[in-house]
């Protein structure tokens, strides 16, 4: 009549041999790790992440009065849907004077975002906001604000997107800046 099927096995691997078998010649053989024993008056190195200098504990010694904030895309939609002049909302905050910085790459995305943005590009273009430049590869503001952030501490974070917040609390010594209940 036929052939019987024989059912097929998944997920099945050829054995391999190890290389510590005794049916492997002795030169082929795979030697048995031999442990060093440690030295106790041997000067001990370990790596400890250089911390900057401008942190004291978790109190960042480079926030000063003139603030630098550095805003995102999604902070000045939100601000325009809460009716907030930024700038002037800023300043009611911190009870000092405030200087909005806003990145090369924050700026990209609020252009492609096109014509329905076309008020954030307005305020984002406003003379008393801070162009800083940027100097990396491809156009995603997350990244950038996280780099920038990272490498000088001098900067608020001014953003309401939860992804990037929980990125920023991880480097201490970043103060956020968002809006809730319309302030």
């Amino acid at each position: 009549q036929g052939k019987q099927k024989k059912a097929r096995k998944y997920a099945v691997m050829k054995r391999m041999i190890s290389l510590r078998d005794e049916r492997i010649k002795e030169k082929d053989r795979a030697k048995a790790p031999v442990k060093k024993k440690e030295d106790p008056s041997a000067i001990k190195e370990r790596e400890v992440p250089q911390h900057p200098s401008c942190l004291f504990f978790q109190y960042n010694t480079q926030l000063g009065p003139p603030y630098h904030i550095l805003v995102d895309t999604n902070f000045i939609n939100f601000s325009i849907k809460a009716k907030l002049d930024l700038v002037q909302s800023m300043m009611d905050c911190l009870y000092a004077k405030c200087i909005p910085c806003i990145t090369d790459c924050v700026m990209g995305e609020i252009e492609k975002l096109g014509q329905k943005y076309r008020v954030a590009l307005r305020i984002a273009k406003d003379s008393r906001f801070e162009r800083l430049p940027c100097m990396h590869k491809g156009t995603y503001a997350d990244d950038c604000l996280v780099q920038r952030v990272t490498q000088h501490k001098c900067y608020i974070v001014a953003t309401v997107d939860k992804e990037l917040k929980r990125r920023i609390r991880k480097i201490p010594g970043v103060p956020i800046m968002y809006i809730s209940r319309h302030r």
